[in-house]
């Protein structure tokens, strides 16, 4: 329910969704995260290095593109089950789950062909009963 695009320059790329493309940050947003609802989804563009840094992957673009997708789960405990479940049907623990400098708690994986998964729970978004996520 998040796509997250590792972008080279932040406020360069956030002028481009802005003006470029008419779309209005989420509340959540700050100087090193920003935040587009779209629908029942969310783009959310950060720094290409700190992502990689985040997910414990090497920054070098040649081997990380700078893209990973979030699932977000309503608890800690489905984020750990969530992990538990996708290395068991052969994902590659990149992060384990903890505690993050954000206020929440996830942890990444790479899925058999290597995208990049973060699972996460956000304890300052909303996600409905049909799974949907709202930033604010």
């Amino acid at each position: 329910n998040i796509i997250t695009l590792g972008v080279s320059d932040l406020q360069k790329s956030k002028a481009f969704y802005i003006n470029g493309l008419g779309w209005k940050p989420a509340q959540a947003s700050n100087d090193n995260i920003v935040f587009f609802q779209l629908n029942h989804i969310a783009l959310t563009l950060y720094q290409h290095e700190a992502l990689a840094d985040d997910a414990c992957i090497e920054a070098n673009r040649s081997k990380f593109r700078g893209f990973s997708l979030a699932y977000n789960t309503r608890s800690e405990k489905e984020v750990d089950q969530t992990l538990a479940f996708a290395k068991k049907a052969g994902a590659q623990i990149t992060k384990p789950a903890q505690k993050v400098f954000w206020g929440g708690y996830s942890g990444y994986f790479l899925d058999p062909d290597g995208f990049l998964w973060e699972v996460a729970y956000n304890p300052f978004c909303t996600i409905t009963k049909d799974g949907d996520i709202i930033l604010d």
